[in-house]
């Protein structure tokens, strides 16, 4: 940690020194929180509320990654040859493709195409005070609230093509004798995965799944090219007006540390956890 600090510190001064940048500090303070005099109290500022959506994002994607991976893990070892064709094809395409490329075409397709159509804009615009409060509160604001669900499902889908061979893995560790002897009571095939397959798998799979949300929350960096305003998208709009580079991004990086360090030390606790409980 010493030769940590002091290779930050001489990081510091070269860049005073070699680039003649002028550090303040003082100034990042005050875009964590603001003092709101209506209300009296200190509230979020920019950075807060880019790590606080970052959250919600992440959270949310993370759900429907879940779900969307479950499936897909499903159909992998699916006795069905056309299921296992649909999952095989479904994690080719979304890994060996750019998730950039992908938010684009999600966010121009899902966003400009099928969010119109199904009305999201004009509800989240035109519903009442409180449910404008609680879409806020949970998801985004009502004029981001299109291309946060655009963005949520894009990331979704990146991460669910990961959890599929998480849950495909998890299912095809489990001993062959567990299948067979199932087979054997007359349990179904939906049977088996409830009651014998599953409540195993399910303690190899939590682990690689807990850290596949921490991936998450990294991967929705991503997202600040649409103008998400999560902690990425707020740290570039404050850098810009204030100029101050360094500053801003290490901030973030902290911030995102703090994050994603605090999930890691919850997961490694899980792990102990479940190692203790199979002893």
């Amino acid at each position: 940690m010493l030769l940590i600090g002091a290779a930050l510190c001489y990081a510091g001064y070269r860049v005073k020194l070699g680039l003649h940048y002028q550090w303040n500090w003082g100034a990042i303070p005050q875009y964590l929180f603001r003092f709101d005099g209506q209300t009296g109290h200190w509230v979020p500022n920019l950075l807060m509320e880019g790590l606080f959506t970052t959250i919600r994002l992440s959270f949310w994607a993370t759900v429907l990654a879940a779900v969307l991976g479950t499936i897909g893990g499903f159909f992998r070892i699916s006795t069905s040859l056309f299921k296992r064709l649909v999952g095989r094809a479904f994690v080719e395409l979304i890994r060996n493709t750019p998730p950039l490329v992908l938010i684009f075409i999600f966010y121009f397709f899902v966003s400009d195409q099928i969010m119109p159509l199904l009305g999201v804009d004009d509800f989240a615009r035109s519903s009442s005070p409180g449910t404008k409060t609680v879409l806020t509160f949970f998801f985004a604001p009502p004029r981001f609230f299109s291309a946060f669900l655009s963005a949520m499902l894009t990331v979704a889908v990146i991460e669910a093509a990961y959890i599929t061979e998480i849950v495909r893995a998890g299912i095809q560790s489990i001993d062959k004798g567990q299948f067979e002897a199932s087979s054997a009571l007359g349990l179904s095939w939906w049977q088996q995965m409830r009651h014998v397959i599953l409540p195993q798998a399910i303690r190899r799979i939590l682990p690689p799944l807990a850290g596949q949300f921490i991936s998450t929350i990294k991967d929705s960096a991503i997202v600040s090219v649409i103008s998400i305003p999560e902690l990425t998208f707020q740290g570039m709009e404050l850098m810009a007006a204030t100029y101050l580079t360094f500053e801003c991004w290490i901030t973030i990086t902290a911030l995102y540390l703090i994050l994603t360090l605090s999930l890691s030390l919850a997961v490694e606790r899980l792990e102990i956890y479940m190692a203790r409980s199979d002893s």
